[in-house]
């Protein structure tokens, strides 16, 4: 047989097998799990398709509530070939990790008591559970990974019975009166008792729920590769604490799997995290804080060594989409990760109202949270009415943020740690008032529109390893210098500045060392060109790299570098830029002089950027070909020869309204 005709049966008969097995298993809330799953006769639980389906096997759910957490057993084979949980078209399909809890008896005023036995919560009991972890700072008081909940709305826990008989507004809750809902948990080895102020609503006539499961859609076990979760609301999970040196669950996530696709959901009230893509336990369990010996520092190394010595490579984790999804009220992040988003997608989600109650503190609260992501593109997202809007730390290397939409975050919209790069973030609209916190190197900013401050600072007292280029495989490790940036065809406006320090609200004093302004103006130390490196050893950590400021514009008063090449400083202040929310989408108003001037210039490449230095890596592709900065924020066509600047390709003078992002 001719061996080309012989391979074409061959994949024709794979394709025949993969189409007889693959089957579609159903779940409705008046099913049985003692059915075979069909459409006529499904199971009643998730959990019971999870048992059965196998790779190519779709699960659809039927509208309802569910509340069970879904613990895969079994993932795909590929990319092509995995298990598909969705929800029924047209239907609302609902995942809960609480449950509706009655039998309330009331104390006194408005206050009300629940005791359950402790066989009520299984194996779990998050009334049992303390929240304690390395960087985690519990501001003197005991936090449980429970919730209490009133017709969908979280109550806020509290430290003592006698503050929810008389409670107080929280001091750094965003809903002061939201804050006065209080509840308060005892409990030993057989019951639990659960007080609550529920300020004149029966608990026993509203819906009332508690969290009582650790996540709503997480496997046990890690390696379940291949699984897609699409058209889900799913919500109020019991999570706990997840830096990069734990294990880091979330209400839904991979637990250090591969190619999982986290679409079309809607995620809420998870205690800490709602997408978890990190690391799992076998690395390292809070070992900073529980032993006491070694920093966080050293231990954030060693977990990434163990995870290399334990396989930790592309073709064993992460290569995930989350894509288009909700994520909100969560109290520590929407999206987090340690090493486990490598080759990563996030694309196109609404991250909002993330850390709101603010009743502890620590190193790890942002809309996105991640760290090593290597080869990770964040685009076109939207994310507002956060602590930090992305906190991008360790290890972030050939990463690519591009296109998104961030305002009224209360700290920062962007913060680079500790990472050697390379950095492309493009495209961005970047509103709050401090736009970037810039401790890091390696970075090149293309066409973002900067309307807030920006501060830069180095990190001599970190070593922080880089890799070789689109692997995981460490190259060595560095200190922070501060600069190796790129600025070029970006827009910087000043806006009136905020009538506090920043840094000082967020209980942050140090700024490790660096400065703050509009514009670029705080790059002025930074030579254009590289330095000699002849260097002793004990003054290198105070070399200031060299940054590149190319065809900027500057409005409102912005500062611009004093090295800089062909920039354009407006000094008429007739600039004013809003943020406005419509039924239909939010819209970027944005308002220049009528006499603006205008400003083009070409677009450019990944070999306009040269290397980030430490690593000597370019900027490129994931799969190594160029950048071509060639769309702008709509994905519209840069000419070129005939660029604008600025995350818009369409820019002129007068008023503008841009539709910046569709409800």
């Amino acid at each position: 047989m001719n061996i080309k005709v012989f391979f074409f049966l061959a994949g024709i008969s794979a394709l025949v097998s993969f189409s007889a097995f693959a089957g579609e298993y159903h779940v409705f809330v008046n099913g049985s799990d003692d059915a075979v799953g069909s459409a006529g006769h499904p199971f009643k639980t998730i959990s019971e398709a999870a048992r059965v389906a196998r790779a190519g096997d779709t699960i659809t759910v039927h509208a309802g509530t569910y509340r069970e957490r879904v613990d895969p057993l079994f993932g795909g084979s590929s990319h092509l070939n995995r298990i598909l949980y969705r929800s029924a078209e047209g239907e609302k399909v609902v995942i809960k990790g609480s449950e509706v809890v009655k039998g309330w008896k009331k104390v006194r005023n408005e206050v009300w008591k629940l005791t359950l036995d402790n066989a009520f919560f299984g194996d779990y009991n998050p009334y049992r559970e303390i929240i304690a972890a390395d960087w985690f700072r519990d501001f003197g008081r005991d936090h449980h990974t429970g919730e209490v909940y009133l017709n969908g709305k979280s109550l806020y826990e509290i430290d003592s019975l006698e503050k929810v008989i008389d409670p107080l507004p929280l001091k750094g809750a965003q809903d002061q009166e939201g804050s006065l809902y209080q509840w308060y948990c005892e409990s030993d080895s057989k019951t639990t008792t659960i007080w609550a102020n529920f300020h004149g609503s029966d608990p026993n006539k509203e819906l009332v729920e508690i969290n009582v499961r650790p996540a709503v859609f997480f496997p046990k076990n890690t390696g379940i590769d291949y699984i897609t979760v699409s058209g889900f609301t799913m919500s109020q999970a019991a999570t706990t604490w997840a830096p990069p040196t734990s294990e880091q669950t979330g209400l839904i996530g991979p637990n250090w799997s591969k190619g999982w696709i986290i679409e079309n959901n809607t995620i809420s009230h998870s205690k800490c995290t709602g997408i978890s893509l990190g690391k799992d336990r076998s690395t390292g369990q809070n070992y900073s804080s529980v032993y006491k010996k070694k920093s966080g520092h050293i231990s954030q190394l060693e977990v990434v060594f163990r995870a290399i010595r334990n396989g930790w490579s592309k073709e064993n984790v992460g290569s995930h989409i989350v894509r288009n999804n909700s994520i909100s009220d969560c109290e520590q992040t929407g999206i987090c990760g340690d090493m486990g988003a490598i080759f990563s997608q996030i694309h196109g989600n609404h991250i909002y109202d993330i850390y709101v109650k603010r009743q502890w503190g620590g190193f790890e609260m942002g809309g996105i949270k991640l760290h090593a992501p290597i080869d990770v593109s964040i685009k076109n997202n939207c994310i507002h009415n956060t602590f930090k809007g992305m906190w991008i730390d360790w290890q972030a290397q050939g990463i690519r943020i591009s296109g998104n939409l961030m305002y009224d975050n209360s700290w920062m919209d962007i913060h680079l740690e500790v990472s050697h790069g390379p950095h492309i973030v493009d495209n961005n609209c970047f509103l709050s008032d401090l736009n970037l916190w810039n401790l890091a190197v390696g970075s090149a900013y293309i066409n973002n529109l900067f309307a807030g401050q920006i501060c830069e600072g180095g990190e001599s007292e970190r070593f922080t390893p880089y890799h070789y280029p689109h692997s995981t495989k460490v190259a060595g490790v560095h200190t922070l210098q501060s600069g190796d940036d790129r600025f070029i065809n970006n827009i910087f406006i000043k806006t009136p500045a905020p009538p506090y320090d920043i840094f000082e609200k967020a209980n942050r004093w140090k700024r490790k060392e660096g400065t703050m302004d509009y514009g670029l103006g705080m790059y002025d130390l930074h030579p254009a060109e590289q330095p000699e490196s002849d260097f002793p050893i004990w003054e290198m950590s105070k070399v200031k790299l060299p940054v590149k400021a190319e065809n900027n514009l500057y409005l409102n008063g912005a500062i611009a570098a004093k090295n800089g090449v062909n920039e354009l400083v407006d000094k008429n202040a007739d600039t004013d830029i809003r943020i406005e929310e419509k039924q239909d989408g939010i819209y970027l108003i944005l308002k220049l002089s009528e006499d603006f001037p205008g400003m083009e210039s070409k677009t450019i490449n990944s070999f306009d950027l040269g290397e980030a230095m430490v690593p000597g890596v370019i900027f490129d592709n994931p799969d190594g070909h160029p950048v071509m900065f060639n769309r702008d924020f709509f994905q519209k066509s840069r000419e070129e020869n005939l660029n604008s600047v600025g995350p818009f390709r369409d820019l002129g003078s007068g008023e503008r309204s841009f539709k910046v992002w569709e409800k």
